[in-house]
């Protein structure tokens, strides 16, 4: 292995000079206690420093998480962590800001955003005591590890001080009983150090250690008061040594005499890029360039929410570890968020072998997810994001009082604590108010709550336009494993209720007439909707300035996601103009706006406009063809009647209704149909939305019936 050839030689020298030089006395000699070793105190010791050297590698070096089938290097999959200041953990803030603060978040993320940050590297070197915090799974014990290997670097690791890292994980003392010294001296005995127990008490006396406590959330209840005494005065009776403790954030209500509070902060967009890179760093992985594939996958629009759960480098590495396996994510994101779910309720405490307090005797996990749902639910119903912990400890307290087979004796309080200490789905963001850990993990949850309480029609009917709900309308069809036809259908009713003018009829009946003979590949609801898009296209963008409307924005998405179109995604450049045309229509709108700004057209102009335009409607063939060629010709005639952009405004007006005029005859439609009020296009763009979240329902579901989906399809703007 690389750590094997690079760290254990030159480690070996820094952990041999140290001990050499700490076990001499003034004039360089070796106490009597060494000299009195069978064998030459410097081969024992360097055969000694070795072997630590080599059992630190092995045991704190690799990473082994989530059912990995191999272990890999830690060092090859390290991202360099950031911490946050004291400030900003324990911030006093009311709901209302937090909530303020979420929603301005260009990510979604509870982080704020104006948070400071340091290097975590930095910190533990500037600081000789220091107190790690984080959520489960938030890289606390791996950033813990990771300073042990840089120590142990000496001069060519990023360690600044000359120190021999001891790592001890605090669960493994079950008793009151915290015997520090003892357990350092055993990490020495085990490796056949010379008289380990003096050689700890003059390491310790020479501060040449850096001990590294892990996970003191990890206690048990009943002993944590007794242990956070003796490390304190184990530190106190040792001061000269360094200390890096971790400890969950729910967790910690203790202020550590000398210590300074950082917390981890969540990874930002580029620390996930370099995971990513740093995971897929195999030869195979490289020439197949699957770290870039991986990251290309998470800027998708639709994985807005895994892009979330990737702040967490747990979560982020279940990421990795699913597409592995797959070369992709799963189309069915509520298989992805269960399994992080999952994560977080089973595995990861089992994995790390965490002692499970009392409370949660009889709370098994499928109890405890209806109690989550519930609180989900309740909270995303209120648009709220952030929960008083009374109002939490109360719906615990009715949840567990109105269900007959929940656990009688179970306290909510504590109930509430262990949620968030052992597990981190519910997480306090100041002080007495929580969230969960994640916006994705609570609209999972509240899915869950709608499928199981088959509260379908009830959501349909209240939230169909709501794009806050997006995301669970996605994660309900694929729970649905029965079929998802009833949410579809129910969707498909809800939303024929927003064409109620005698405008909108019109004007869906137009798109169905104009395309119904048309010999282009795009399914007839395609047809329909890019139709739709060219009619209002000439009310709406024409009047624009260098940028597309975002309500026909819309019917540009649903007429992509009915073709099947795989292309990239719309952007805009700096000044706000369409970057590139993505699919025909789009095209044909970046004709439109660009050729039509809010100054007149000239002759340069009107030619690029005809060319493009006439370009883009060739290749949409949505329309009758003989209708197609009608508004060609007559279009591209328009261009010797353009006049010069110094004639007067009068002579270019008159142009612009001969193309308006044009338009109108041969497309055979009515200029009052696309003259729609302000709440006539509000309610076709809700319309076109709840088609398009219809469409994407169809695509995340389990199971559709192929004759209810052609049905629905079949029926697609159309009245």
């Amino acid at each position: 292995m690389l750590i094997e050839r690079i760290l254990i030689p030159a480690a070996t020298l820094t952990l041999a000079s140290i001990c050499s030089r700490v076990l001499c006395d003034n004039g360089g000699k070796f106490f009597s206690w060494v000299k009195e070793q069978s064998e030459v105190p410097k081969q024992l010791i360097d055969r000694a420093s070795e072997q630590y050297v080599q059992n630190y590698a092995v045991r704190h070096g690799i990473l082994k998480v989530l059912g990995m089938r191999e272990p890999v290097p830690l060092e090859s999959v390290y991202t360099a962590v950031q911490f946050l200041d004291r400030d900003s953990i324990g911030q006093f803030e009311s709901i209302e800001d937090l909530e303020k603060a979420f929603r301005e978040q260009p990510e979604r993320s509870f982080q704020g955003k104006n948070s400071k940050k340091q290097s975590g590297l930095k910190v533990a070197n500037e600081k000789q005591y220091l107190m790690v915090l984080g959520g489960p799974g938030a890289g606390k014990s791996t950033f813990l590890r990771k300073m042990g290997l840089e120590a142990l670097k000496g001069l060519g690791g990023g360690y600044a001080h000359e120190c021999i890292p001891v790592f001890i994980e605090l669960k493994n003392f079950a008793s009151s009983e915290i015997e520090l010294e003892q357990a350092i001296a055993q990490e020495f005995r085990i490796c056949s150090f010379p008289s380990p127990d003096e050689i700890t008490a003059k390491l310790l006396e020479q501060g040449k250690l850096l001990i590294l406590l892990d996970g003191l959330d990890e206690v048990p209840g009943k002993n944590v008061d007794a242990a956070i005494r003796q490390i304190q005065n184990f530190v106190d009776q040792y001061d000269k040594n360094r200390f890096i403790v971790s400890c969950r954030v729910a967790a910690y209500r203790h202020n550590f005499r000398r210590f300074t509070d950082v917390a981890m902060a969540d990874f930002n967009q580029e620390q996930i890029k370099q995971f990513i890179f740093n995971w897929f760093h195999s030869e195979a992985d490289q020439e197949a360039n699957t770290a870039q594939k991986c990251w290309n996958l998470l800027q998708k629009p639709e994985s807005r929410a895994a892009r979330e759960l990737a702040q967490s480098p747990l979560l982020l590495t279940l990421l990795c570890l699913v597409y592995h396996s797959s070369q992709n994510f799963p189309q069915n994101r509520s298989v992805l968020y269960r399994k992080a779910l999952r994560v977080l309720l089973e595995e990861w405490a089992a994995e790390k072998r965490i002692f499970h307090e009392e409370v949660y005797q009889g709370l098994n996990t499928e109890l405890e997810e209806v109690l989550l749902s519930e609180i989900a639910y309740q909270g995303f119903e209120a648009n709220r994001l952030f929960f008083s912990q009374r109002e939490v400890v109360d719906q615990i307290k009715t949840f567990l009082a109105n269900n007959l087979n929940a656990p009688k004796h179970l306290d909510g309080e504590s109930v509430l604590g262990a949620i968030a200490i052992q597990q981190g789905i519910l997480v306090e963001r100041a002080q007495d108010v929580f969230s969960f850990s994640h916006l994705t993990l609570q609209e999972y949850l509240t899915a869950q709550y709608i499928d199981d309480q088959q509260l379908t029609r009830k959501f349909v009917k209240d939230h169909l336009t709501h794009e806050r709900w997006q995301e669970v309308f996605l994660l309900v069809a694929g729970l649905m494993r029965g079929g998802a036809d009833t949410l579809l259908l129910a969707m498909e009713t809800q939303a024929k209720l927003y064409i109620d003018t005698p405008k909108l009829r019109a004007l869906l009946n137009w798109s169905q007439e104009i395309t119904g003979e048309s010999s282009g590949t795009l399914s007839p609801a395609a047809k329909r909707t890019a139709a739709l898009f060219i009619a209002l296209v000439s009310d709406r963008a024409l009047n624009l300035a260098h940028i597309l409307n975002p309500k026909l924005f819309r019917i540009l998405e649903l007429a992509r996601t009915l073709s099947n179109t795989r292309t990239p995604d719309f952007t805009y450049t700096q000044d706000k103009t369409p970057a590139r045309a993505a699919i025909p229509t789009r095209a044909l709108a970046i004709a439109l706006t660009q050729s039509f700004p809010n100054r007149i057209m000239g002759q340069e102009i009107a030619q690029t406009f005809t060319q493009t335009f006439t370009e883009e409607l060739k290749k949409l063939e949505v329309f009758q063809n003989t209708t197609l060629e009608v508004l060609i010709t007559n279009l591209k005639d328009l261009k010797d009647y353009a006049p010069d952009i110094r004639k007067p405004a009068s002579q270019l007006q008159e142009f612009h209704n001969r193309i308006f005029q044009v338009w109108f005859n041969t497309l055979k439609l009515d200029p009052t149909w696309i003259s729609l009020s302000t709440e006539e296009f509000r309610r076709l763009e809700r319309y076109l939305y709840a088609n398009w979240l219809i469409v994407h329902c169809k695509q995340a579901a389990v199971r559709v019936s192929p004759k209810t989906w052609t049905a629905i399809e079949d029926r697609m703007l159309v009245i």
